[in-house]
């Protein structure tokens, strides 16, 4: 993906591979935005990445954070009648905060299961404001051109996460 990203732009940007829980190599107050698309769920200590993206923002900085909904990692797929049809979600040990293994498309997935309250009280605890939880949906309009993804209205698979650092901050 380096490699990719400095063919398409191969002057204008510096690209590194780091470890998101550890972002030491970045100054303080450096960023006005922060946005963290699917990765809060595969991090072992979420915190260490809130505490270090808090301390990278610049007061007033915004962090947007797009995640696996918390009942979707929590969740053990669909019920389905002997016909196929899908009747609810089965969630599960849903305070259980761990590591879960799962399968997607052939493809096998590990990411830490949290609660809300868990991340949440996470981002009040290092110093962000919410500015807004948001819970994403299909629009209505375009499940009639893809009818399979119908069951996606039913559900919430994503959680959006929009936070600000305070003004009055060091």
């Amino acid at each position: 993906m380096i490699k990719a990203a400095k063919e398409l732009q191969p002057s204008r940007n510096e690209y590194r591979m780091a470890d998101v829980q550890n972002l030491s190599f970045l100054a303080d107050q450096s960023f006005d935005l922060v946005v963290s698309y699917l990765n809060q769920c595969d991090l072992p200590d979420f915190m260490a990445n809130t505490r270090e993206v808090y301390r990278i923002l610049r007061n007033e900085g915004r962090f947007v954070i797009a995640n696996l909904h918390p009942m979707r990692s929590a969740g053990e797929g669909w019920y389905k009648l002997e016909d196929g049809l899908k009747q609810h979600v089965i969630l599960d040990r849903y305070f259980e905060e761990d590591e879960r293994h799962w399968r997607i498309m052939g493809v096998s997935l590990t990411n830490f299961h949290r609660t809300l309250s868990t991340y949440i009280q996470g981002f009040i605890e290092v110093g962000f404001n919410i500015e807004a939880i948001i819970e994403p949906t299909l629009d209505k309009k375009k499940s009639v051109e893809f009818p399979d993804l119908l069951d996606e209205l039913r559900v919430p698979n994503f959680i959006i996460f929009c936070l600000n650092k305070p003004s009055d901050q060091p």
